[in-house]
């Protein structure tokens, strides 16, 4: 009989974004791979998938609803492993599945940014807080994707049967590649800029967290010293229609292009001259990565996200406070020194290449996977992003495989 792994999380398109390499590779091992989410959307290497009616927030009575669909379905199919992704989705999978831990189910927790937080509100210690310190003690492996996580989790004692750190899903760092100056002005001619334009680039839902204010505030303060910025605003969010209005007031409408869900978003991240992001609270921001994999230095608000990825003065700057004043300084910096973005950026490269990069990433990922139950055979040579031995996870890095790291291990 074949074994089987159910992900599960708030929302279908999370596992597209994020987790398509891992539930290949699981295929090619012989597993057979479910999904558990809302939505109808057709995923690849995934032989069943269930529209589950999860809401965000806990206090949905549909989520009532999904924790009796989540449990039937664990209860019929037996399943080896259950990974759990997203706030909701590790609450209900993690309920759901207090039965079949005790039939031998090993339940698995990716936390991709705690609630509570250094300088979070006292509200999400006191809702937040108690609630994942109780659900850790029906987790067989909780997983952190930054250090502040790690170590609060470590020091509080969490119950989970052990408390591990990855560095995030990875990137592929051949899409995700600097390009030729020549390149760079094919690609702003096609999406309708200028040679001379100083790009900035932020790749985020538009609502209150990913704070794109802030961005459109500074640019209206560094417009008077770079005549030629934009600002590229990439996704789509409840609060478009308020971030419309605020850069009309704000007199900056005509530089700041709102360009909704883009499927070519490398392409931005090739074309710009820096990557800039306003977030409040990140656990460890992919579009952050994906702008470093491109050689371009990000200018961000220091929080736990942003300060595990970007090193102040290395691969970009930090602003400390929500103050669109510094924000547009450290924006005046780089345009008037050309220097620091090309230092910057290949540090910035050089950091993913280093730890972030989806061969990296996976290597830490599968030896978890492989310590619950996931035996892999030994891959030789090299492979692309057809390979059967490393489900393409090490497409472009021929001999990297992450499955020969976890036998050398």
């Amino acid at each position: 009989m074949r074994k089987k792994i159910l992900y599960c999380a708030t929302v279908d398109y999370h596992f597209k974004a994020f987790h398509l390499p891992y539930m290949k590779w699981f295929q090619e091992q012989g597993w057979e791979v479910h999904v558990a989410a809302r939505g109808d959307m057709k995923l690849p290497y995934c032989d069943r998938k269930y529209n589950i009616s999860m809401e965000r927030s806990p206090i949905k009575l549909g989520n009532v609803k999904a924790y009796r669909d989540l449990k039937r379905i664990m209860d019929q199919n037996g399943y080896d492993i259950v990974h759990a992704h997203t706030p909701m989705g590790g609450v209900l999978a993690r309920l759901a599945a207090r039965d079949a831990r005790k039939s031998g189910t090993k339940v698995l927790y990716t936390a991709h940014g705690f609630h509570f937080y250094k300088g979070s509100p006292l509200t999400n210690w006191i809702v937040y807080y108690p609630l994942e310190r109780w659900l850790s003690h029906y987790t067989d492996c909780l997983i952190t994707i930054n250090y502040e996580d790690y170590r609060l989790a470590s020091k509080h004692k969490f119950k989970a049967g052990s408390i591990e750190h990855v560095h995030g899903v990875g990137v592929d760092t051949v899409r995700f590649s600097p390009v030729s100056h020549s390149e760079r002005n094919r690609l702003r001619e096609r999406h309708g800029y200028r040679e001379e334009d100083f790009l900035l680039y932020y790749v985020a839902e538009l609502n209150k967290n990913k704070n794109q204010g802030l961005l459109i505030k500074a640019v209206a303060k560094a417009r008077h010293k770079i005549p030629t910025i934009r600002l590229l605003l990439v996704g789509d969010g409840h609060m478009g229609k308020y971030y419309r209005k605020l850069a009309e007031k704000l007199g900056v409408n005509d530089v700041v292009d709102f360009l909704g869900f883009r499927k070519d978003v490398d392409e931005f991240a090739k074309m710009c001259n820096v990557a800039v992001a306003g977030s409040l609270r990140e656990g460890l921001p992919v579009n952050i990565i994906e702008a470093m994999a491109c050689g371009r230095p990000v200018i961000a608000r220091d929080n736990r996200g942003h300060r595990e990825l970007v090193m102040d003065g290395v691969t970009g700057r930090l602003v400390s406070e929500n103050s669109a004043d510094r924000f547009s300084q450290y924006i005046i910096e780089l345009y008037e020194h050309r220097d620091k973005i090309e230092f910057m950026g290949e540090k910035a490269r050089e950091r993913v290449l280093n730890t972030y990069s989806l061969d990296s990433a996976a290597g830490e990922m599968i030896r978890i996977y492989q310590r619950y139950g996931c035996e892999a055979d030994e891959a030789v040579g090299q492979c692309d992003s057809t390979c059967v031995q490393c489900g393409g996870i090490s497409a472009g890095m021929p001999g990297q495989h992450p499955v020969t790291d976890i036998k050398k291990n």
